[in-house]
């Protein structure tokens, strides 16, 4: 097999060979020259955003801007401000008049990300830009056109939303006039070695160490594994590894089951087996925590610039980094100290 590059040198990382990349590849291509809604659907780390952004620049908008907003990354009193902006003086901290995404994006592509974490509230808010085309911003009285193509990526969780009610069926049909569905990497057979090379070779040029190979026996688990994280669990690992290993090739089980037990723990009682869902949540519990590690030292502790390198909203990484208790100023004094 070998890779697929995409046309105009825009989406480097859409790469694979296996017959369902392929076939969302075509629906891709199909998709982009049609100026109407379209829902991508997929797991997490399927890459979602690589596909609308694919759709983007593949269309007759391509010159005009993509661009993106994450639906779970704004408070819900703010979305009306994001997504169409405010006048001056519409309320307390609105100092000065504010362009929103949807003007930003005009002669382009609106991309929404997490759908599915939108709160009802502002699906009403999204559902009537949608139906009228027309906007307008927080504290004004003129309305104004629209002229953007809007995709949206949601998780599967979406469809039991529509069940329970907790998502808009009216919203749902407005976008999801074309649907496609990102493939979990499980179902891509070979692609995971592919990206494996891929990301290798990306992450050594970018952090200035020696690209390795992939020992057998971590090429052999590479295809085997079930990649529940998808691409991005594999992009995590592949940038830890070049990160922490030595050699001339990475062993990535070593990574991806934390460290091995030292030559002082063999004489040691050994602990109790657990249930697979136990040890694997331990293992990804371990692998978080020595990869974010990794991270903050790496930048210094700056979040932005770790959020950037982790490809994950500041935000999220800024949970992440509570969850395990690290905090940037230890980072700091550990640059400062050496």
């Amino acid at each position: 097999m070998s890779s697929v590059a995409m046309p105009l040198g825009a989406l480097p990382n859409l790469i694979g060979g296996s017959e369902a990349f392929l076939r969302t590849l075509e629906l891709i291509k199909r998709m982009a020259r049609f100026d109407v809604p379209v829902l991508i659907q997929g797991e997490t780390g399927t890459g979602k955003e690589l596909a609308a952004r694919a759709i983007h620049y593949l269309s007759p908008r391509r010159q005009a801007p993509f661009v993106a907003l994450n639906c779970g990354a704004v408070p819900e009193n703010l979305i009306e401000t994001e997504l169409f902006g405010c006048e001056r003086g519409a309320f307390t901290d609105a100092r000065q008049a504010r362009t929103g995404l949807i003007a930003a994006a005009k002669g382009g592509t609106f991309f929404l990300d997490e759908l599915d974490s939108l709160p009802l509230r502002a699906q009403v808010t999204l559902l009537r830009f949608l139906q009228d085309k027309t906007y307008r911003p927080v504290g004004s009285i003129r309305e104004h056109g629209s002229d953007v193509r809007v995709i949206a990526a949601a998780s599967p969780r979406l469809q039991q939303m529509l069940l329970n009610g907790a998502f808009r069926d009216d919203l749902a049909f407005r976008i999801n006039v074309l649907m496609l569905e990102m493939p979990p990497l499980r179902e891509r057979e070979g692609d995971a070695v592919l990206l494996a090379k891929h990301f290798i070779e990306r992450h050594a040029v970018h952090y200035g160490v020696s690209p390795r190979c992939l020992d057998p026996r971590s090429r052999a688990w590479v295809q085997e594994y079930r990649w529940p994280g998808n691409v991005r669990e594999l992009d995590n690992l592949i940038q830890r590894a070049l990160l922490l290993s030595d050699g001339t090739c990475l062993d990535l089980l070593r990574q991806a089951a934390g460290a091995l037990p030292s030559r002082s723990d063999c004489g040691r009682t050994p602990a109790p087996l657990t249930s697979y869902g136990d040890a694997r949540a331990k293992a990804l519990c371990n692998f978080e925590r020595q990869y974010l590690e990794t991270l903050m030292a790496a930048t210094a502790g700056n979040v932005t610039r770790a959020a950037r390198l982790a490809g994950k909203e500041r935000r999220a990484l800024g949970k992440l980094l509570k969850k395990h208790g690290l905090q940037q100023a230890g980072f700091h004094e550990a640059v400062h100290a050496e």
